[in-house]
């Protein structure tokens, strides 16, 4: 019990520690039980710390929800970022972008399920946070110069649209997540297991590459 309260005190005095834990822990129960399903009595017994200090540092349960969009979002872009895609003539940064959205969604479908449940209270909490609008405004505006390098190069036709094609590649890459437990159930495994995703990602990659090249 006194290792217990030592370990605790330790914790507390890292406030980022004590955030990022308190959100990791949101994260999952938002994403398993919804917005309003989530209690905060069960965040709280899950992370590794109180709910007086989840309450100190995210006010309620509505702004600890937003806060987890945030950073869900935050943390796709920044890892889009890291891509380097400026470093790549067009076409293939483009097949490096499809790749990293269909992978990213596959490893995180708490990221797709938190999509889902804001769609289900129509985006209503995503539309307070200016810091999500300006993130994802980015993601456009990456593709746009990605578009327009592939264009003057003549890799890309010229009538491509950024928020077309952001949307042609988020769509297939999400599909692939919320619809998998009924997809698996009415029509078999196979697309699933870790050779049936490889070929769906590079089909992916070839329909969505023919509508963009040149």
């Amino acid at each position: 019990m006194v290792a217990d309260n030592i370990r605790r005190r330790k914790w507390q005095q890292n406030p980022d520690a004590v955030k990022n834990n308190i959100l990791e822990t949101a994260t999952a129960i938002f994403a398993k039980d919804g917005f309003s399903g989530a209690r905060m009595d069960d965040i709280a017994r899950q992370t590794e710390t109180s709910k007086r200090m989840v309450y100190y540092y995210f006010t309620d349960k509505k702004q600890l929800y937003i806060t987890v969009l945030e950073v869900a979002y935050a943390k796709v872009r920044a890892a889009e970022n890291e891509l380097n895609l400026e470093g790549y003539p067009a076409g293939e940064a483009l097949i490096r972008l499809i790749g990293f959205t269909f992978d990213y969604h596959r490893n995180h479908p708490d990221f797709v399920r938190l999509i889902q449940i804001e769609n289900i209270h129509q985006a209503r909490h995503l539309a307070t946070s200016d810091i999500i609008s300006a993130v994802n405004l980015s993601a456009i505006a990456a593709l746009e110069r990605l578009i327009k390098r592939g264009s003057e190069a003549g890799e890309f036709h010229s009538n491509n649209d950024a928020l077309e094609l952001h949307w042609l590649i988020t769509s297939s890459c999400v599909f692939n997540i919320t619809n998998r437990a009924s997809f698996q159930q009415l029509y078999g495994a196979n697309l699933f297991t870790d050779d049936g995703q490889d070929r769906l990602k590079k089909l992916i990659i070839s329909s969505i590459m023919q509508t963009v090249l040149a």
